[in-house]
């Protein structure tokens, strides 16, 4: 619809008499908005605003001569008005709604997809959280937003990958390693000697400053002290420990995701980077270096981002360029350097590559597109996007929980899955946009109320079910042929034009990368559904008005159901 009324707008423009000769009416951009007072319209657009100073008129006039000269469907629209100093209005036509409504029951589970980018492919990375301990708050909010995300693009049509990318060596794993089999000599040699840590926490001898303290740490150390006795202990490394570790971890993980609903389609060790002569990574730098982009200094290899317009702001208040460090002085690689050989990857299996990332990513990101950019072209960096999300804060009692990964004083996700459910907590993670901080109210989240904004939308989707199973106890038959444009009532018009939304709301929600607009728009269906049935009746109704009615409220549990599952979350027959 919205398409349709563009394109008539600029044909209409294209009439106006004495155009300015660069005017190009096909280059206008033509967006509607759905006004908040019902009595302006169904829909509405500014466009005569915003082309009165490259016409030089009256932006008044020029939507009059607009909506003088706008060819429309009248099956479709109803009128085109003018209203204050110079909005398009649009009111639809009964006949829309009636035949917008027969399309939503038609299509049932299929309603809201659409095939905008068939035939392209997608790979959204999201979790990639290395195996050295439970998944936390922060991990569960990064794998509803990737995997609602990744949702939401299949439903838009494209071939979606689900990938979750990993490092399993480097110094965490050794950390990683080194702890358990502290814990591991103290279980198999209770002598051992032991320690105090800064924090007065007393540890084996061995146990590394900054180890992992959590208790999953004794559990997989007691597992190899079960397993192998004490014959672990002449090992020449923590090797057989890291990789317990990293087993133990990583089944974890998969099950914490498993209970969130979150699957994986596709796995990636960073490890895999470094294989081969010279390998993804090394031929990385060597490519840099051939482009005058690598140096050395201070025994490190710097990448000279400033080359690539990398500023920082100086003390005087002005600017200069910025380097940074893609392999330290120790050999070890900084995260940029394998994450522009992954990219590099990954630019070749996909037309669009997603990353999601926490906050702490923002200053480095950038350098790597500016590497992929350099070593494979502009067109492979524009495939990359990237969401960038603000971090959890789990509130009790309006006070916040601490939370610290090597500290085990944390929250997991798994202990929040345990105290709010599974589909509280999906939801609470998608209520705002990834870029502002969240809150996550463990009181709310528990409130089997209307407040509770999943609770309100999944007892909207059972009390229809409930609706369903009373009318056809009284005979009325919800698959009958129905004469819709009986709907005629403010709430029932108002219902069908928010359900006849649904595909437009999921394609925003897409294009935006942003689930929070779906679950805002979830709320507004149930709102205009409650608002309905408040005011129309449907058991004890004439039988085909009850009908009618019944098809609506049958046509608002599928938009609920389809929202409710592209953003993972069950939607119940009964609560």
């Amino acid at each position: 619809m919205e398409d349709a009324l563009a394109a008539a707008v600029r044909t209409a423009l294209a009439g106006l008499p004495d155009l300015p000769a660069d005017f190009d009416p096909e280059a206008v951009a033509v967006e509607f908005q759905t006004p908040n007072d019902p009595t302006h319209g169904d829909l509405a657009t500014n466009v005569a605003m915003q082309l009165a100073r490259p016409l030089r008129r009256n932006p008044r006039a020029i939507a009059d001569a607009i909506a003088a000269g706008i060819v429309v469907d009248p099956a479709q629209v109803e009128a085109v008005e003018v209203a204050g100093p110079g909005f398009l209005n649009i009111r639809f036509a009964s006949a829309h709604l009636t035949a917008g409504l027969a399309d939503v029951l038609a299509q049932g589970d299929a309603y809201g997809r659409t095939t905008d980018h068939a035939g392209e492919t997608a790979i959204v990375e999201y979790v990639s959280a290395n195996p050295t301990g439970p998944l936390t708050v922060g991990h569960g909010r990064n794998a509803v937003l990737g995997d609602t995300i990744a949702t939401l693009l299949a439903w838009t049509g494209y071939d979606v990958t689900r990938e979750y990318y990993f490092n399993d060596a480097g110094r965490q794993m050794r950390v990683l390693g080194q702890s358990v089999r502290a814990r591991y000599e103290a279980i198999v040699r209770p002598d051992t000697p032991t320690k105090a840590l800064e924090d007065g926490l007393v540890v084996p001898e061995s146990f590394p400053e900054d180890g992992y303290r959590g208790e999953y740490i004794t559990e997989v150390a007691q597992g190899l002290a079960d397993a192998h006795g004490d014959a672990l202990l002449d090992a020449p490394d923590e090797g057989p420990f890291t990789d317990a570790a990293r087993d133990a971890v990583f089944d974890e993980i998969m099950a914490t995701l498993g209970r969130l609903g979150v699957e994986m389609t596709s796995t990636f060790n960073e490890r895999s980077l470094y294989e081969g002569d010279p390998g993804p990574v090394w031929d990385a730098v060597d490519k840099l270096r051939a482009q005058g982009l690598v140096y050395d200094e201070d025994d490190a290899v710097w990448f000279k981002t400033s080359a690539l317009g990398k500023t920082v702001t100086t003390k005087e208040g002005g600017e200069e360029g910025k380097d940074v460090v893609l392999v330290k002085a120790s050999g070890e690689p900084t995260y940029r350097l394998p994450d522009i050989a992954y990219h590099l990857d990954k630019v070749t299996r996909a037309d669009l590559v997603l990353d999601v990332f926490g906050a702490d990513h923002i200053a480095t990101y950038p350098d790597v597109l500016r590497g992929v950019r350099a070593l494979a072209g502009d067109a492979a960096a524009e495939k990359i996007d990237v969401v960038v999300y603000q971090f959890v804060t789990l509130v009790r009692g309006g006070q916040p929980v601490k939370m610290s990964t090597r500290k085990a004083t944390y929250e997991t996700l798994d202990d929040l899955m345990d105290e709010v459910g599974e589909a509280v907590t999906r939801f609470f993670f998608l209520m705002r946009a990834p870029g502002t901080h969240l809150e996550f109210d463990l009181d709310l989240a528990k409130e089997a109320s209307e407040k509770n904004p999943v609770f309100y939308l999944q007892y909207a989707h059972a009390r229809i079910a409930s609706i369903g199973r009373k009318a056809a106890e009284t005979g009325l038959d919800a698959s009958a042929e129905a004469d819709l444009s009986l709907l005629s009532h403010a709430s029932e018009e108002a219902l069908v034009k928010t359900l006849l939304q649904f595909p437009d709301e999921v394609r925003t929600a897409a294009e935006a990368r942003a689930p929070h607009k779906l679950a805002t728009f979830l709320r507004d269906v149930a709102t205009a559904f409650n608002a309905f049935y408040r005011d129309c009746h449907i058991v004890g109704e004439e039988t085909a008005l009850a009908t009618a009615r019944l098809q609506l409220a049958t046509a608002t549990q599928a938009v609920l159901k389809n929202g409710l599952t592209i953003l993972g979350i069950d939607a119940p027959e009964s609560m």
